[in-house]
């Protein structure tokens, strides 16, 4: 169940006929239960390889595949199943509904995907006590803080058992303690549930538990690091 990404391009307009160079043949590989950070300064492409790899934007050249499937050449309503059925996003800010219970957001992610929501509160009682939030099933966001706002997202993505996670800078609204713990628990979540993890961020603080770092820079990969063989960058793996 592994994310692989390849000789991924893509371009946007820039008035007056000329072309940004968003990400330039960039291309990565994430095995099953593991995690990847990429990296780089604002502006660089991570958000943007991040929303190709999770199919939310077509590439100009390149190819994405999510365990075996290649997602080239897929139509829109295709593409749509495999982001609600394949992959988890965890975005930036929670954009969770005011008016629902913890509980609630994840049951509403279960019905989008087709779903019966009543088949799968047990699952969702489990998910939420699995990234710590026993106890506060039927609390709406304002009554929890960042941090629990963020776990909730978490679960939510988790929810409809994707096999690749993709998450955008999720420390970003947190402080350094509460930031270091949500990329813990991404970790750990991945391995215990096989997920193939890419996870945007700037705060390098938080990422010496990651199993590698990529690192871009004018939407190019430029530098890795990396532990064992949890990915590849642009090697024979790929």
């Amino acid at each position: 169940m592994s994310l692989i990404v390849k000789n991924i391009n893509l371009t946007y307009p820039d008035g007056d006929g000329a072309v940004v160079h968003a990400v330039r043949d960039a291309s990565l590989h994430v095995e099953a239960g593991r995690t990847v950070a990429l990296t780089g300064p604002s502006g660089c492409g991570k958000s943007s390889l991040l929303a190709v790899a999770g199919a939310l934007i077509r590439p100009d050249a390149g190819s994405i595949k999510i365990a075996g499937q290649e997602l080239a050449g897929l139509r829109d309503e295709e593409l749509a199943k495999v982001r609600r059925e394949r992959i988890g996003l965890v975005f930036q800010n929670d954009n969770l509904i005011p008016g629902l219970t913890a509980e609630e957001q994840l049951l509403l992610a279960v019905h989008v995907a087709g779903r019966r929501p009543s088949r799968h509160r047990k699952q969702a009682h489990e998910l939420l006590s699995a990234v710590g939030l026993d106890g506060a099933f039927d609390r709406k966001p304002g009554q929890l803080s960042g941090g629990m706002r963020q776990r909730v997202n978490i679960a939510r993505a988790l929810i409809n058992g994707p096999e690749v996670l993709l998450i955008d800078e999720p420390t970003s609204a947190l402080d350094s303690t509460r930031g270091a713990a949500i990329v813990e628990l991404l970790i750990n979540l991945a391995r215990e549930r096989n997920i193939a993890s890419l996870l945007v961020s700037h705060d390098l603080e938080t990422l010496s538990d990651v199993d590698g770092i990529l690192h871009m820079l004018d939407g190019s990969i430029v530098d890795e690091t990396h532990s064992g063989h949890a990915f590849s960058a642009l090697g024979a793996a790929v």
